[in-house]
């Protein structure tokens, strides 16, 4: 959300109200808790630097974190495409990722990978200041009909490609809170 940008409840309940349900909140519970044992087996004996793309996977990294069973370390970046369109644009770094990546084994998490050009652009600059190793995980992973720069290595839910939010997404920066998945009709 830009500054000076006034958002309004009446549109926050016209977007709800003009939505469908794509997954509940109990789909999206039990999609995490599998990830967390996934992502658990595959970094045991490890000690990863886990990255928060904000704002996005606030919600996904706050529900994931707790179930993971490794040390890690954790830090966040912002790097988005969107703000507050419904469009991707280009890729805008808010916050750069730590000194800390040079020779750590890095896992991203995020809350979608629609057409993967942001998760691409996170893992060039990650490998290019030194990360030793790279893997994502996304709550959600849009099923498109045209290929993608890259895919994640632990996907959640697979979603139709519609203009979704809830669960760290968010409608024009509405809804972020939803403990479950909608999407705009028509999209």
């Amino acid at each position: 959300m830009s500054a000076g940008t006034k958002l309004d409840p009446a549109v926050a309940w016209a977007f709800l109200e003009d939505s469908d349900p794509v997954c509940g909140a109990a789909e999206v519970d039990q999609a995490v808790a599998r990830l967390a044992t996934e992502i658990s087996a595959r970094f045991a004996g490890a000690y990863p630097l886990v990255l928060a793309v904000m704002g996005g996977a606030v919600v996904f990294a706050g529900q994931l974190l707790p179930r993971l069973r490794f040390p890690l370390d954790f830090d966040y970046i912002h790097v988005t495409r969107y703000g507050v369109a419904t469009q991707g644009g280009g890729i805008d770094w808010k916050v750069e990722p730590p000194k800390s990546v040079r020779g750590r084994a890095v896992l991203v998490l995020d809350d979608i990978l629609d057409g993967g050009e942001t998760m691409h652009a996170i893992r060039e600059r990650l490998l290019a200041q030194g990360a030793a190793h790279f893997q994502c995980a996304v709550l959600v992973e849009k099923k498109l009909a045209r290929s993608r720069p890259m895919t994640a290595d632990f996907v959640g839910l697979a979603i139709p490609d519609r203009f979704v939010f809830g669960c760290g997404m968010d409608a024009r920066g509405y809804w972020r809170n939803l403990p479950e998945i909608r999407a705009m009709k028509g999209t």
